[in-house]
């Protein structure tokens, strides 16, 4: 299948206000937010023509770049009429909306307090993140070798784009392995999420997943957090540690990209794509599409 660059694609993006053509959406080479990761970012996903927890997802951004020391220019309703107006411009139902802001190219330096903030939104049609065979089989993952930062080292609170390079790092170091995504510890060695998504271990009746303290409290790890307790399944979020791999009778993540994906295989233990990952896996689909 050949490759399609993201730079070279027929369509329109919301760029600071108007609609450009997706060519001409450029930034400058010194832009602050290449050189110094000043930039946040929402991923979200549209189902028939609706974006699935949008405001929420807005509402975020919003926070991310607070977070990041500037405001954003446009309003959280600014934002979501963005949103909405891209996917209809794109012509899009079912597919993958990104929105995101970052410092311009007005100072050059660590300190850019007068950088214009700039807003874009994309979209395009994307699929199942890892393959429809994910969902069957579930997905190999292997331990990262790099570890999710201590809360008093970073702004782990924020959907930053900075704070993404570990997760690169790993999923190209496990892929190089023939896996499909790595299995991120925290600072202490403790179970924290995979490179993009939350984990999920059900084990003794209960799902089990680890206190969000070091990387985001998925929007979609909440949403799939309610929907458990609907079935009356008990959720605890609490501290997990890596031998605890062995004992789970399943394994799944979730994610606005991964939505649920079971995993199939965590180093060296196996897991069945089981009833409550399956029936977790129904559920959300048929929410989304509400």
């Amino acid at each position: 299948m050949a490759l399609i660059p993201f730079h070279d694609r027929d369509g329109v993006i919301w760029f600071n206000g108007a609609m450009v053509p997706w060519r001409e959406a450029k930034v400058h080479v010194l832009t602050h937010g290449l050189h110094y990761a000043s930039c946040v970012f929402e991923g979200e996903r549209a189902y028939g023509g609706r974006i699935f927890k949008m405001t929420e997802h807005s509402e975020r951004l919003e926070r991310s770049a607070s977070i990041l020391g500037f405001k954003l220019p446009y309003s959280v309703a600014e934002i979501d009429a963005a949103k909405s107006e891209t996917i209809a411009a794109m012509g899009i139902k079912d597919g993958y909306v990104r929105a995101l802001a970052w410092r311009g190219s007005e100072m050059m330096g660590v300190s850019a307090q007068s950088s214009r903030i700039n807003v874009a939104v994309a979209a395009w049609q994307w699929p199942s993140y890892f393959g429809p065979e994910a969902r069957i089989k579930g997905i190999r993952l292997k331990t990262a070798p790099w570890r999710r930062p201590a809360p008093d080292t970073a702004p782990v609170k924020a959907k930053a784009a900075g704070l993404y390079m570990i997760c690169t790092l790993s999923k190209h170091a496990v892929e190089n392995e023939g896996y499909q995504d790595a299995l991120m510890l925290d600072w202490q060695g403790r179970i924290a999420e995979a490179t993009g998504a939350n984990v999920f271990l059900a084990m003794d009746g209960a799902l089990h997943t680890p206190i969000a303290d070091c990387f985001l409290d998925g929007i979609t790890r909440r949403t799939v957090i309610g929907l458990a307790r609907q079935r009356g399944v008990e959720v605890i979020e609490r501290r997990v540690m890596p031998e605890e791999l062995a004992r789970a009778d399943e394994v799944f993540l979730t994610g606005t990209a991964a939505e649920v994906t079971p995993v199939g295989e965590i180093d060296r233990f196996n897991y069945q794509v089981g009833p409550v990952t399956r029936n977790l896996l129904a559920d959300y689909e048929a929410l989304v599409r509400t």
